[in-house]
């Protein structure tokens, strides 16, 4: 049985950090979300049942206060952006790892990317500044779980996101040859379940891949999208198509910030699958069943509930606090059907600014 514990989630204003938060309280667990800007803690319906700590990472005496008396902390802090966000990452989680060991916390859990298995410096800065955070972590001496994800499925995921603006978008699907690439998805709500199971979990540190039970090539991802989604997008395979270009032009298409589209295109290159699954057994309930790619689509895809009770909401489908670039908006003419045209243009307009 769960043992109640004093939780703290950073990034709790955070996509992943708003669906966790309500699975810890499920649990019967404490919690302090920590937000950078505590006002955004009004906006979230769990809000009167945790503890909002103003929290910038950066803070010595915010991080230090934040912690007293924290058994787990959750660090969801993950920069993209920004010529400098390596740095930025590496000086934050510093502070925090120093803070946390000065107030005695037992355990840290970072959730992290999938580390392909390459030569160092052949990671991309997005990869290699998350394996970076994972050892300052680890640092600090206390046992610390580093989650490696590579895409999570649900409605206001970065990754969900920019594949669903995309295929709305795009009537076409040029796809570089280099995307043949395997990736290996998980539904946000298996890595809630992941992320929650490592307050009761006891070891020494060490990093976890999580993912579900498929793994397939990216364009196979973007086609099982389409097909749950009930569109029709034809793929052309582009060979020698410049990273650098695939990920201006899919920033410039997506509503996600475009900093962070160009960071992650820089990661389809390498397989993002699991090397292990220990996952399963170790911070899983027994028995507990993956959630399916098709399946996890499907939820995401569903239409916001407004009148529902906020607590029942699917953790992969659409909440409220999402970002306001979640959702997928496509331009329409008078009559409802998809007007390109404009959006193109626009598109092409800034690229060539």
């Amino acid at each position: 049985m769960t043992q109640s514990q004093r939780v703290l989630v950073t990034g709790a204003s955070g996509y992943v950090g708003g669906r966790l938060i309500p699975e810890l309280l499920r649990r019967g667990h404490s919690v302090a979300g920590g937000f950078y800007d505590v006002d955004k803690a009004d906006g979230f319906w769990w809000s009167d049942r945790i503890d909002a700590v103003q929290l910038d990472v950066s803070d010595k005496e915010q991080v230090l206060a934040g912690l007293a008396g924290v058994h787990t902390a959750y660090y969801l802090i993950h920069g993209l952006g920004g010529d400098d966000f390596m740095q930025k990452d590496r000086d934050a989680a510093q502070t925090f790892a120093d803070g946390a060991r000065d107030a005695g916390v037992s355990r840290i859990v970072y959730l992290s990317g999938i580390v392909p298995p390459v030569d160092h410096d052949e990671l991309s800065d997005h990869i290699s500044s998350r394996l970076e955070v994972e050892d300052i972590l680890t640092g600090s001496g206390i046992p610390t779980y580093a989650l490696r994800a590579a895409i999570l499925l649900g409605s206001g995921s970065t990754s969900f996101e920019i594949v669903r603006q995309l295929s709305e978008r795009l009537p076409v699907h040029t796809v570089p040859t280099w995307m043949k690439s395997q990736v290996q998805p998980i539904a946000i709500v298996d890595a809630v379940k992941a992320l929650a199971g490592c307050v009761d979990h006891d070891g020494q540190s060490r990093s976890y891949d999580i993912g579900g039970s498929e793994r397939m090539p990216y364009s196979d991802l973007l086609a099982l999208f389409t097909k749950v989604a009930g569109l029709t997008r034809p793929q052309i395979e582009i060979p020698l198509l410049p990273t650098a270009l695939v990920g201006k032009l899919a920033g410039q298409f997506a509503d996600v910030p475009g900093s962070t589209v160009e960071s992650l295109v820089e990661s389809l290159h390498e397989d993002m699958v699991c090397s292990e699954t220990d996952f399963r057994r170790d911070l899983l309930p027994e028995g507990y069943e993956l959630v399916g790619v098709e399946a996890a689509f499907d939820r995401a895809l569903a239409d916001p509930a407004d009148d529902a009770d906020p607590a029942e909401l699917d953790p992969v489908g659409p909440w409220p606090n999402d970002p306001d670039w979640a959702g997928g908006r496509v331009e329409m003419d008078d009559d409802g059907t998809t007007h390109k045209k404009g959006l193109l243009r626009s598109v092409v307009d800034r690229i060539t600014d």
